[in-house]
């Protein structure tokens, strides 16, 4: 996971690759938690991190919202009392992509900051 946070978020447009079946399941076997659901017909990569309330939860929120913008690529993320759920896929590809399993491993990093 480290070598993935260590990286930074490429450009995509709509041309650009989605990931493969198995370029997928390597990336992700190189996270802890995280899994790829299908949502509006398209895979998204998704977990979610507990916390001990609201405050921390919404700090945690705050710090994968300036990743996002620091990297220019952006989650879901659900903010509730002593949860937060973060949902990584490429919008313009209607994918998986390299840049969602950096920011994965980006946000697992802030997270082991957190705790």
């Amino acid at each position: 996971m480290n070598e993935l946070a260590q990286l930074h978020c490429t450009p995509v447009s709509g041309d650009t690759l989605k990931l493969s079946e198995e370029s997928i399941a390597s990336f992700l076997s190189r996270l802890t938690g995280w899994q790829v659901l299908l949502r509006s017909g398209d895979p998204r990569l998704e977990k979610t991190f507990r916390f001990k309330n609201f405050s921390q939860a919404l700090d945690f929120t705050n710090r994968v919202a300036q990743a996002a913008e620091d990297e220019d690529h952006h989650p879901a993320i659900l903010t509730e009392w002593g949860m937060v759920t973060v949902t990584w896929w490429t919008h313009r590809i209607r994918g998986l992509h390299q840049n969602d399993f950096i920011m994965a491993a980006k946000t697992e990093k802030l997270f082991s900051t957190e705790v």
